[in-house]
């Protein structure tokens, strides 16, 4: 019996084609491919620039340091971020010295509401850095008006929701930067790799700087006096003409994509819209069958945010209180039927281990986050699930209803 996967790559030839011109050209860093999929990534998101990167964990790290260091943000400054969720959306804000103000998500969409996103915010909130849950969207239209007000900046992390919409557009559109990621697991895989969009082009060169060592100069790599002053330049500390590929504005990284990332990607995005449709049939197959079983009178069933069409990452549930099993019980049942599974990341952030000795400020309760922690998980909907497997999903949950 093949096992189901929560998360699965789809390719055939044409990645393994794109990857041997990368290979026959014998330049694998930065070249061609990069080029040719950064532009199909800004075709596909309507941005006006992606910078890749090698994950998207960098991404939101490049995100945040660029859009402190661009904006003058001082230390201690808050960011508003969810308790629930993966750690690379709360790491950066935490690596850039600035104070998280986590909240609390919904049950069934796992995104806050605009309510309790506004009563996060005080006089010292300067970003909002929040994720599209497993593809789900927060409310970012509301909210953007709303932060435009107030001097906020929106950062959408966008990992998991490649093609997800809100209010008829898609996501990454609405903040200074929405991020991305193309590990296997997500919508389209270059192995490891992500993205930064955005439509500020001084941002996009702050992002690259960050990403490219903290470079001043903007030449591509393997490219030489892009400006025309490459020896003219004059810095306050530095002997004059001295080389600008070796000037450093920023305290950066070396967080490039290569050509061979690339040229997966470039394939990859050819079969996006391909993808996103079957991820939503197939999560639209999931719910009908649990909601005839009647399975609600034991999950809580996933549902799309208001005024949004997801593009699915996975198929979450949450158990009801006093059910008479436990979330074990279930994902242990699963496993032995060849159908893997996933906690919603790493529940209540807050009380993880990493985060011991750190400072938080908390809004409201985080109760659901709580029992995020305890009593969520979510498995596969994606494009290489056809209906043998679905039944095979439905089925599992046919004997959950026994216990």
């Amino acid at each position: 019996m093949k096992y189901i996967n929560p998360a699965q790559q789809v390719t055939n030839n044409e990645e393994i084609k794109q990857v041997m011109e990368v290979v026959l050209s014998g330049k694998f860093s930065g070249g061609n491919k990069t080029k040719e999929f950064e532009k199909k990534i800004q075709k596909f998101t309507g941005n006006r620039k992606a910078i890749l990167c090698n994950s998207g964990s960098s991404a939101n790290l490049l995100a945040i340091s660029a859009l402190k260091s661009q904006f003058n943000i001082p230390d201690g400054a808050e960011v508003v971020t969810t308790a629930a969720g993966f750690p690379t959306t709360l790491n950066p804000i935490i690596q850039n010295n600035l104070t998280p103000v986590l909240i609390d998500v919904e049950l069934g969409s796992y995104v806050p509401t605009l309510d309790a996103i506004k009563e996060a915010i005080t006089d010292n909130t300067r970003i909002i850095f929040l994720a599209h849950t497993l593809g789900n969207p927060f409310p970012v239209k509301d909210l953007q008006e709303f932060c435009r007000e107030k001097s906020i900046h929106i950062v959408e992390d966008c990992c998991d929701a490649l093609g997800s919409r809100h209010a008829g557009k898609l996501v990454g559109n609405f903040g200074i930067a929405g991020t991305y990621s193309f590990y296997p697991a997500h919508h389209i895989s270059t192995g490891e790799g992500g993205a930064v969009v955005t439509n500020n082009p001084l941002f996009a060169s702050r992002v690259t700087s960050f990403r490219d060592w903290g470079r001043h100069c903007w030449c591509e790599p393997g490219e030489d006096n892009t400006c025309g002053k490459r020896f003219d330049w004059e810095y306050d500390d530095l002997p004059y003409g001295f080389d600008h590929k070796y000037v450093y504005s920023e305290i950066g990284y070396n967080m490039k994509m290569s050509d061979l990332h690339a040229a997966l990607g470039v394939a990859q995005i050819e079969k996006l819209q391909v993808f996103c449709d079957k991820r939503r049939s197939n999560h639209r197959k999931i719910l009908h069958g649990l909601y005839d079983m009647g399975a609600r009178e034991y999950f809580i069933l996933p549902e799309p945010s208001q005024n949004s069409d997801p593009s699915w990452f996975g198929f979450c549930v949450t158990l009801r209180d006093n059910v008479g099993f436990s979330r074990r019980d279930v994902v242990m049942k699963f496993h032995e039927l060849g159908i893997g599974t996933r906690q919603l990341f790493g529940g209540n952030l807050a009380k993880q281990p990493a985060y011991k000795n750190t400072e938080f400020v908390v809004s409201g309760d985080l109760k659901n986050s709580d029992k995020i922690m305890t009593d969520t998980f979510w498995f596969g909907c994606h494009p290489a699930m056809g209906d043998s497997e679905i039944w095979r999903v439905l089925d599992a949950f046919s004997w959950v209803s026994k216990l």
